[in-house]
């Protein structure tokens, strides 16, 4: 029923303008439309509604990912921006934030400024 439908995924901001500036000016995705309600920012993979809310209830786990072939430039470009890589004492970490998984998969996770999870991920 859905298996040819676009996807879009939802994800609750409190401030649209801060929101832009990290998504759109840190993070490089565009903005395709905005109201009161939403900021929509996206690339030609997808969308990605940035919808105000009353209170943010970040998850604890990852809630957007984004594939990348290279991670380590994608560590150092966020670096380079003043976003720091979210740790977890459970997971070992390179110097980058970067955590390898067994399969070999790489995975950099990091915060917008809502506190929502975002992963970075360089597939094995």
């Amino acid at each position: 029923m859905l298996g040819d439908a676009p996807m879009q995924a939802n994800l609750g901001i409190a401030n649209p303008e801060r929101a832009k500036q990290f998504y759109g000016g840190v993070l490089g995705l565009a903005v395709s439309s905005e109201d009161p309600l939403a900021v929509v920012v996206g690339n030609a993979h997808g969308q990605i509604r940035l919808a105000v809310v009353p209170v943010v209830m970040p998850a604890p786990y990852a809630v957007l990912s984004f594939a990348v072939p290279d991670i380590g430039a994608v560590a150092a470009s966020l670096s380079e921006r003043g976003v720091a890589a979210q740790r977890f004492p459970f997971l070992q970490a390179d110097v980058r934030g970067v955590w390898t998984a067994p399969d070999g998969t790489q995975v950099l996770w990091i915060r917008d400024p809502d506190q929502n999870l975002i992963g970075i991920v360089q597939p094995a």
